[in-house]
């Protein structure tokens, strides 16, 4: 949900920083919470802190990956999100193991202190020098022009500034000595008191301090709200592109409907009737190798010139679609273990996801886009299995919970086919104006036949 947060993050200061200042909250959030001395004290080091590092950490990678790789963008994508799959099979017994030595304090003492790496692996992350590619840096409020401003009014320098502060100081110390003395004689007595002439110095050098920064903080807040501006006009700017449009409405609807399998599929399983002994392997274990399966050949996928890698992300909507409506008809093992491997391979169009944003916004813009979609994508997370669980409890069955789910990834698909079509363009263009037709005349001839 913190995506915006973090693609201003990546915009502003660039990937390495971003990234090394994610690994400080992950790897401080994670030390904390072993302190924690109630669920509430949790909910801001584990939910908050940590949750906005690693939000901070994914976008800062997928970034920095995309400006790196060009020609094998897409395996380079399916390689690191295949490495995140990984590590949670890794965390998970190791995970097991620590609690079972050291407890649960110690566990994350422990897996916090392994968070640090996340500092050594940032900075490698060498910012490009391209000129194809460039880079914001951190000084992006000092390339803002002066001529931009809250206020139309013409600006005033320091020297003006001083000015203004010494006429209104002045005319207070005038005011002052006229009360005192009832002549306006002691106010050039004053000045000629050694004592008076060096605080008056000290007078002008601190007003001339107070104008200076105030005439700083006053060009700041301008340039801050510029850049403010900026980043909403080039936000209204995405959302006119009716395929990244389209996109958004499709990762909302995929993650409405697309997550709640992987934590169901075991009560799907038991609502079947499917006896213990017949569990070969967790379907929620099948899911996750197959997720991690996807991401990498879906990844390699992507770099193939004759597949359009939208249309491949389409593909794998709509087949995930047909999946999930067919669960409510998988009443064995074997059956459902199937679906779950087909809903955990297409799961890893994750890996390619990242490259459909930067086809569709171009690589300057991906931070920021990909930020705003890593917002609906949360969103979308956030209420589906609330919504397949009310399912549930309205029917006592799974069934229609699935049937919405496959409608809702279908939706999402179909839209961003529509949109994606070239002859969606085709039908808006106008038809070109016919040529004006010409006609010949032939003049008549003065002369008449004798």
């Amino acid at each position: 949900m913190e995506g915006p947060v973090c693609s201003v993050c990546v915009s502003s200061f660039g990937a390495r920083a971003v990234t090394i200042f994610s690994g400080f909250l992950v790897a401080g959030g994670l030390m904390l919470s072993s302190f924690a001395p109630n669920i509430y004290f949790l909910f801001f080091s584990y939910g908050i802190v940590v949750g906005l590092g690693c939000g901070l950490l994914y976008t800062a990678t997928v970034t920095i990956t995309c400006q790196y790789f060009d020609s094998r963008r897409g395996l380079a994508l399916g390689l690191i999100s295949t490495g995140s799959s990984v590590g949670l099979f890794i965390y998970a017994a190791l995970q097991r193991l620590l609690i079972e030595f050291y407890g649960l304090d110690g566990c994350l003492l422990i897996v916090g202190a392994l968070a640090l790496n996340i500092l050594a692996c940032g900075s490698l992350m060498r910012p490009l020098q391209s000129s194809d590619f460039p880079l914001p840096e951190k000084t992006a409020l000092e390339n803002v022009p002066d001529r931009y401003s809250i206020y139309k009014e013409k600006e005033k320098d320091p020297e003006e500034n001083i000015n203004m502060l010494e006429k209104s100081y002045i005319g207070e110390e005038t005011c002052k000595s006229t009360l005192a003395n009832g002549d306006w004689k002691s106010e050039s007595l004053l000045h000629k008191n050694p004592t008076t002439m060096s605080r008056t110095k000290e007078t002008e050098t601190y007003k001339k301090k107070v104008a200076e920064r105030t005439y700083f903080c006053k060009q700041l807040a301008k340039r801050k709200w510029q850049l403010y501006k900026n980043y909403c006009g080039e936000t209204v700017a995405l959302f006119k592109n009716k395929v990244f449009s389209a996109l958004f409405i499709a990762i909302f609807l995929f993650d409405i409907g697309g997550f709640p399998p992987s934590l169901l599929m075991e009560d799907v399983a038991r609502s079947s009737n499917v006896k213990e002994e017949e569990f070969i392997m967790p379907l929620i274990s099948i899911i996750g190798i197959m997720t991690a399966v996807g991401k990498l050949i879906l990844g390699i996928l992507a770099d193939f010139k004759w597949i359009n890698t939208l249309y491949l992300y389409v593909a794998t909507l709509i087949i995930m679609s047909l999946a999930l409506c067919a669960i409510p008809f998988a009443k064995s093992y074997v059956t459902l273990a199937l679906l779950s491997g087909i809903l955990g391979f297409l799961t890893g169009n994750w890996s390619i996801f990242p490259y459909v944003t930067t086809k569709t916004v171009g690589i300057e813009k991906l931070a920021h886009a990909y930020g705003i979609l890593m917002f609906f994508a949360g969103l979308g997370n956030s209420l589906g299995p609330p919504i397949v669980g009310w399912f549930y409890d309205w029917t006592q069955t799974y069934d229609i919970a699935f049937y919405f789910s496959g409608l809702c990834v279908l939706l999402g698909g179909f839209i961003l086919l529509l949109a994606a079509l070239p002859s969606w363009d085709t039908c808006k263009k106008q038809l070109p104006k016919p040529a004006p037709t010409t006609f010949l005349y032939k003049v008549a001839s003065n002369s008449s036949n004798v």
